[in-house]
């Protein structure tokens, strides 16, 4: 939604960037023989070089940027030594301490440090079992980080297994479910820097350590439960959260339409997924949210983005680059699109409020609707008659599709059958939250697999059941905007808010296209 009171400026204050709350409860100095003994690691270590190769130029614009067909000569480093099946047994074996020693060539140059550790039963008094644990390796200058030939990084990704920063941390949690004899390859590339003025020095190893927490709590407690789950608010200091979505790799996207920026949280930590999320024109001081709002993954897996200062959705390609889903309708520009869902077969759709515009009067439609883009691309608007169309989503069945309406004077989720051709037949109402205390309307809404409806409405996330009754209601702290299912199961519902994003977990788990591993 586009309404929202003016954060505190508490939100200018900075916060630990750990990826992990407070201390360890034990920790494993791989850089030392009894840490490394513990797990039964032994280093072994390769110089890298790089070679000229044969490959393509890029491709054109309608291929996506990617290889093309027109060779051309560039470069690659060997050894490639990130898969966890391989053979390293020639490598020179480093004792602990010898990672700290200067290696590889110096100035531009790269290295290989590998090593398997095997998870004991405990770690002085810490039980292994059930716990996380955090891989973190400090490379003097530059790292990246592969565990079981897994390098799994998205846009926006510091600190984890990619390059984190000059002599920075690089943090990689290995498991979040540790089991003793759990077997974990561990191969960090390391690089020289910075690489534009190559310094006359060497690599090594600053530190490498295995952190093992028992708690893993990644929030803290708000003094609120919902059916005797805690509620814990797992980020803060924002003007204003919304369009949260569960990524591929265990991660939460979520919108902050005010600052025009996409963040991601993982493991506790907060990074900048995508700056300018809606609007980057000369006029952006008109607006009061520029940026993006409802985020969803098509069913390929591709980012979808509702633009409020664009007046657009757009589409993040593979390679980065974007396409334009729908940006007008009949010659006219669309109001700012709000939220969006995909149905399985890939028909995209959208609500289309004005509550992003600049100005009211830049209007240019005559309606606010509720718009389906089929997988042709044809553009056609299903609702009309809502005075601020916002939170929408499937059923389990995707047979009907639960509507939010953002108004003072009706506040209600509207059910709107859905033809297999994706058309929207005559709504009904579905639930009225008009008279119900407190000054938030309606706006983001979920639904989970035994088809209970999630719709942030007045006083919390209220929880309606097949009939349209209200079966609960989740309090918070502040009011509630929108919501999404994640973690591997599903059962944990995330919830955006005005300043701060939340958690609870839930007996049934998420439907739609929540992501899981």
């Amino acid at each position: 939604m586009s309404v929202a009171t003016q954060a505190p400026s508490a939100h200018r204050i900075p916060r630990p960037p750990e990826p992990m709350p407070g201390r360890p409860d034990a920790v494993i100095d791989l850089q030392s023989a009894d840490g490394a003994a513990i797990v039964g690691a032994q280093w072994r270590y390769s110089d890298a070089r790089v070679e000229e190769i044969d490959f393509v130029e890029v491709g054109s614009p309608e291929d996506r940027l990617g290889p093309g067909s027109v060779p051309n000569r560039t470069y690659d480093v060997v050894p490639h030594a990130e898969a966890a099946t391989y053979d390293d047994s020639d490598w020179r074996l480093l004792e602990p301490e010898q990672t700290m020693d200067r290696l590889a060539t110096g100035r531009v140059c790269f290295n290989w440090y590998r090593t398997t550790v095997t998870l004991p039963e405990r770690v002085d008094d810490t039980p292994i079992d059930g716990t996380t644990v955090v891989f973190e390796v400090v490379v003097d200058d530059y790292a990246e980080v592969w565990v079981n030939g897994q390098q799994p990084h998205e846009l926006g990704d510091t600190g984890g297994p990619v390059a984190a920063g000059f002599n920075a941390p690089n943090r990689v949690a290995l498991t979040r479910d540790a089991r003793p004899g759990d077997e974990f390859t561990i191969a960090v590339f390391g690089i020289n820097g910075p690489v534009s003025d190559s310094p006359h020095n060497y690599i090594w190893l600053r530190s490498a350590t295995l952190d093992v927490y028992a708690n893993t709590r990644l929030g803290e407690p708000t003094g609120f439960e919902y059916d005797g789950a805690e509620i814990e608010r797992i980020a803060t200091g924002f003007d204003f959260t919304e369009g949260p979505v569960w990524t591929r790799d265990a991660a939460l996207l979520f919108s902050s339409p005010n600052t025009n920026t996409i963040y991601r949280w993982k493991d506790g930590r907060i990074t900048l997924f995508r700056t300018k999320s809606g609007y980057a024109g000369a006029d952006i001081g008109r607006f009061h949210q520029p940026g993006s709002n409802g985020l969803t993954f098509s069913p390929d897996g591709l980012l979808t983005i509702c633009q409020h200062g664009n007046r657009r959705v757009i589409r993040v390609n593979p390679h980065g680059d974007i396409t334009v889903l729908a940006d007008r309708h009949g010659g006219q520009r669309l109001n700012s699109p709000n939220d969006l869902v995909y149905r399985s077969d890939g028909t995209l759709y959208f609500t289309d409020p004005p509550f992003g515009l600049a100005d009211p009067n830049d209007q240019e439609l005559p309606f606010n609707a509720v718009f389906r883009r089929a997988p042709d691309g044809v553009l056609t608007p299903e609702v009309v008659d809502l005075e601020g169309p916002n939170g929408l989503a499937f059923s389990p069945d995707e047979s009907y599709l639960y509507v939010g309406n953002w108004h003072e004077d009706n506040k209600v989720v509207v059910r709107y059958p859905v033809g297999e051709d994706g058309t929207l037949g005559q709504g009904e109402l579905f639930h009225d939250m008009t008279a119900a205390p407190g000054d938030d309307a309606i706006d983001g809404i979920k639904v989970d697999t035994a088809g209970n409806v999630y719709a942030c409405g007045p006083g919390g996330v209220w929880v309606l059941d097949l009939d349209g009754n209200r079966a609960g209601l989740i309090e918070l702290p502040e009011a509630p905007h929108n919501l999404a299912f994640g973690d591997e199961d599903s059962r944990t519902l995330y919830i955006t808010a005005e300043t701060s994003v939340y958690r609870v977990r839930l007996n049934t788990p998420g439907g739609g296209m929540t992501w899981r591993r």
